[in-house]
Order: C-alpha cells, then sequence, then structure tokens
C-alpha cells in the first residue's frame, strides 16, 4: 500500500506531502532563482574529477587544488598514466587524499578503457566508475549534460527530513521520495536550492527558522524559537 505523508498545516487541516512539496519548490524558485554547482570546471571530465574531490570537502577547497590539478593532467589519459603518488601530491588538501586519489586513477583508467577517454551520459554508466555513486553522477549529468537528477549530499538529506518530504536516512531512498513530489525537470536546480538554502539558513546544528521564508510550510519539531528582546 502506497503511504502519503502528511502534517498539520498552519490553518489546522491537512497538507499531502505533494502539495507541501510544490509549495516549498514555489518559495525555494523565488529565493534562489539561479543557481548552479559551485565547483569550477571546464568541460565533463573536470566537473566528474572535482565532484570526486569534493567528497566531505568545501567546494572551495576543491577550486582551490583543481587549476593545478588540471595543468599537470589534462585528459583522462594523463591520469591513467600517472603515478598514484602524484594524484595524491595535489589534492591532498581536499582530505581523504589516499582513496580519492585512487578513485580518480581507477576511474580514468575506466573512461580510457571503455568509454573512449570520455564521460558517459547515462547515470548507468557513471555509476560503474570506480569512485562514482548517485550524487556524483547526477551532479555530472545535471551540471554537464543538462539531464535532470536528484543530488542528496548532507544538506539535501536533512533539510528533506526536516521538510517531511522524506522520512528516511539512505540516499537512495531520499532520492527517490524527492523524484516522486518535484516535477522532473527541477531535480536538479531543486537539489541545488536545498543546498544554498541549507548553508544560508536550515544549517545543521542551529537552523535559523525564526524568519524563515518556509517556517509556515516546515513541520520541524525542533525549531529554533524566536530570542525576545
Amino acid at each position: 500500500m502506497k503511504r502519503i505523508f502528511t502534517v498539520p498545516s498552519s490553518r489546522g487541516n491537512v497538507m499531502k506531502r505533494s502539495e507541501r512539496a510544490i509549495q516549498i519548490l514555489a518559495v525555494l524558485n523565488t529565493r534562489y532563482p539561479q543557481v548552479k554547482t559551485q565547483l569550477l570546471y571546464r568541460n565533463p571530465f573536470e566537473l566528474l574529477v572535482a565532484t570526486i574531490l569534493s567528497a566531505q570537502c568545501t567546494d572551495n577547497q576543491v577550486n582551490r587544488v583543481t587549476p593545478e590539478l588540471f595543468k599537470q593532467m589534462r585528459r583522462p589519459e594523463d591520469f591513467a598514466a600517472a603515478s598514484t603518488a602524484d594524484i595524491e601530491r595535489i589534492v591532498r588538501p581536499t582530505g581523504f587524499y589516499r582513496n580519492k586519489a585512487r578513485n580518480i586513477k581507477a576511474c580514468c583508467q575506466a573512461l580510457v578503457d571503455h568509454h573512449g577517454g570520455r564521460v558517459p551520459r547515462t547515470i548507468e554508466d557513471l555509476v560503474r566508475l570506480p569512485g562514482v555513486g548517485r550524487k556524483t553522477a547526477n551532479v555530472v549529468l545535471g551540471a554537464a549534460f543538462d539531464t535532470p537528477g536528484v543530488v542528496v549530499d548532507t544538506h539535501v538529506a536533512r533539510i528533506s527530513n526536516r521538510l517531511a518530504l522524506t522520512r528516511h536516512n539512505d540516499p537512495k531512498k531520499i532520492e527517490l521520495d524527492l523524484m516522486r513530489v518535484i516535477p522532473q525537470k527541477e531535480w536538479s536546480d531543486f537539489s541545488l536550492r536545498l543546498i544554498y538554502f541549507g548553508r544560508e539558513t536550515c544549517t545543521a546544528r542551529k537552523p535559523k527558522c525564526p524568519g524563515c521564508p518556509l517556517e509556515t510550510i516546515c513541520p520541524f519539531p525542533r525549531k529554533t524559537p524566536q530570542i525576545s528582546s
């Protein structure tokens, strides 16, 4: 049986999850009319590598590393031929650099061996690459190929739960829940808007609930209270 998530609205009646999602979408579209990934890249391959590096690292830090990285290694063939130690040396500031260097080298070897050195355009092919999960694949598809996909990072996972758009913690299940209630053409931009919103307002430890544009829609039970003057 299909479950319908509902929460009380400010008017005292019950709002379906799909209705709430459309209201949230409208508010965030107004607040963030223009959104794009903050990672710097010149082509799909650079975006793929940068997104792998962005795991548990800020976009700004990745952007400080990638100019030197892509100066020394421009193509998948260059990374595949390089030593893991050489890649590690450059990507070290992004953290977890040993795993990232291994994944990037293996990913590039797979691109050379199976895709002619080109980044594939389907999520099925992307997630088969070493070091590439659904989040990375959807970032690349949305930003590089204009193919909508729901990107579930920590901000999206946290906020979609607070907004009762999902009851799951597993990224794949969150992705599927959001896909059911957000129009397909909005998937990529909606994910980015949640990320912008998570950095600015709905922060992890102390969300800025008073004055939040979603305050009357959001059913989160542990909202930050208004501080009396």
